[in-house]
């Protein structure tokens, strides 16, 4: 989306976001904010490729933002997190560069921090370094297995310099992350074990991107951890627009706010 259309999207809402930059030498980092900053924070972290807008629904949501202060970054590389050339793809960088968005909180709470697809290892490497700003961990549609990492026919086609030239370089970055995904993958393994906060995962059974017995791999990885799974079956790999409700309903809960009952789920 571009500003223009984001403009015309929140012209006619009473409430509309703001927009900060964090900045140093080497790095930027541009989030988007909804709700006051005094409620605690909601951080939402998107995969690759992907931006800020792409949790417009959770900005829409006027439930949301009075009970959340939502803070939704692009990525360091993507959207307005542009600085210098160079792809960022260390999950620990990343990371450590996103959580200095929880400073714009003045609630003094942890957040509730969600990430889905490529942004679920970033989330879950934040909420490892730390801790005490971390409240709730959401991983949806998360590659988390180095084992399962999928390729395709098309993938290595986006790595040729002259094929480069024509593509947006939201899908340079993507493909970039993509081939060190399995590299960062299997430098996070051993650290799921000092993961030490509520997780939740979600993982469609008809995802073609994310190979879902990676919830199983979760399962192995965060044994004893206060973890929950939930597995839907008919669901593919945008679970934030095909089951929005189940997961702000999810998002409430963990904040203490009463939902309606989740069904379709099945949990383990």
């Amino acid at each position: 989306m571009s500003d223009r259309q984001i403009q015309k999207h929140f012209a006619n809402r009473a409430v509309k976001p703001t927009f900060f930059t964090v900045e140093n030498d080497s790095l930027k980092l541009h989030v988007a904010s909804i709700g006051a900053d005094t409620l605690p924070p909601l951080l939402l972290i998107h995969g690759a490729p992907g931006s800020w807008y792409g949790y417009l629904r959770m900005f829409d949501d006027s439930l949301l933002h009075t009970k959340f202060h939502i803070l939704s970054v692009d990525r360091p590389g993507y959207g307005k997190s542009r600085k210098g050339r160079k792809a960022i793809t260390s999950l620990t960088k990343q990371a450590q560069w996103i959580a200095h968005a929880l400073n714009l909180n003045r609630s003094g709470k942890p957040a509730i921090v969600l990430g889905r697809s490529y942004g679920s290892p970033v989330a879950a490497r934040l909420a490892i370094m730390y801790p005490s700003r971390v409240k709730h961990l959401f991983l949806i549609a998360s590659p988390l297995d180095p084992d399962k990492e999928k390729f395709f026919w098309f993938s290595k086609w986006g790595r040729m310099a002259p094929v480069k030239l024509f593509l947006h370089r939201h899908l340079n970055l993507a493909t970039a992350e993509k081939y060190t995904h399995v590299t960062e993958l299997r430098q996070l393994r051993p650290l799921w074990t000092k993961l030490n906060v509520p997780v939740t995962l979600v993982q469609g059974g008809k995802d073609w991107l994310v190979d879902p017995t990676n919830l199983d791999f979760a399962k192995k990885v965060l044994a004893g951890k206060p973890a929950e799974y939930i597995f839907l079956p008919e669901a593919g790999h945008l679970i934030t627009s095909s089951h929005a409700d189940m997961v702000k309903n999810l998002i409430l809960r963990s904040g203490g706010h009463q939902t309606p009952k989740i069904n379709e789920v099945s949990a383990n």
